[in-house]
């Protein structure tokens, strides 16, 4: 068994720490300051969000509003986009499965990354 005291956690702002990573599913928690937002924030993976500490405001882009702390849990769809705005300072768990999404650009092999340069170059050469 493996297991955190997540409150206790030295936790920089904005710097997401994994707790944990295996094949279906990964564990991160970070810390968001007072008035500071994670904007239109997206993830491949389907995404669960709990509140570990503070208070936040959660708003999709659909136009969908919740406030909450401590023990508020959240459910989002893969690609879902929201923002997560810190109305105290806020300590969130996100849950991510499954790990990675096939469409995740970590789940891509090297080749497979490769002509994704590619593929993305010739389409800013034909924008532009």
């Amino acid at each position: 068994m493996k297991s955190w005291d997540i409150r206790s956690l030295d936790l920089q702002a904005h710097a997401p720490q994994i707790l944990s990573s295996t094949d279906d599913a990964r564990a991160i928690v970070l810390q968001i300051p007072q008035g500071e937002a994670l904007d239109e924030h997206q993830v491949h993976e389907r995404m669960w969000l709990t509140v570990i500490d503070g208070e936040v405001e959660i708003t999709t882009s659909a136009g969908e509003q919740v406030t909450g702390a401590a023990g508020l849990f959240a459910e989002f769809e893969p690609g879902e986009r929201h923002t997560v705005s810190a109305r105290t300072g806020a300590r969130i768990l996100l849950l991510l499965t499954p790990w990675p999404a096939p469409d995740h650009p970590g789940a891509m092999t090297l080749e497979e990354k490769a002509h994704a340069r590619e593929r993305a170059a010739e389409h800013r050469a034909s924008q532009g």
